[in-house]
C-alpha cells in the first residue's frame, strides 16, 4: 500500500546519541503550533522556569514526567495518556523525565 504524501508517524525514534531533548514543530499557522517534543532523562536548568504567552495543551504518549508549577498546583507527576492545560503566564518547569526511555509528547500551542 502507498503511503500519503506527509505521513508520519509521532512514535518514530531520534537519532541515537542526540543530546538534549528534541522538538518537532509538526504544524505552524498564524494561532496554532504542535509539536512533538522526545526527552530521555531531561529537565529544566535550575532555577529556570517556563513563561509562555500562548497557551498550552500538552498529552504525554509515552514515558513519565515530572512538572512543578510555580502556584498551588504544586508537582504533576505526568504518565501515558495524561494530559493537561497550561495557561499562558503559568510558571512551570520539567522537573524530570524518565532516563531510560523516551518521553514523548505532544504539545499544542495557540493564542
Amino acid at each position: 500500500m502507498r503511503q500519503p504524501v506527509g505521513l508520519d508517524n509521532l512514535f518514530h525514534s531520534t537519532p541515537p546519541g542526540v543530546p538534549g531533548e528534541v522538538t518537532d514543530v509538526l504544524l505552524q499557522h498564524d494561532r496554532v503550533r504542535i509539536e512533538r517534543i522526545v526527552s530521555r532523562g531531561d529537565h529544566s536548568p535550575p532555577g529556570f522556569w517556563y513563561d509562555q504567552i500562548e497557551h498550552e495543551w500538552v498529552v504525554l504518549l509515552s514515558g513519565a514526567a515530572r512538572l512543578t508549577f510555580g502556584d498551588d498546583r504544586g508537582t504533576v507527576v505526568l504518565g501515558p495518556g495524561d494530559y493537561l492545560h497550561i495557561p499562558p503566564h503559568q510558571r512551570h518547569r520539567v522537573e524530570w523525565t524518565d532516563p531510560d526511555a523516551d518521553t514523548v509528547w505532544l504539545a499544542v500551542f495557540y493564542r
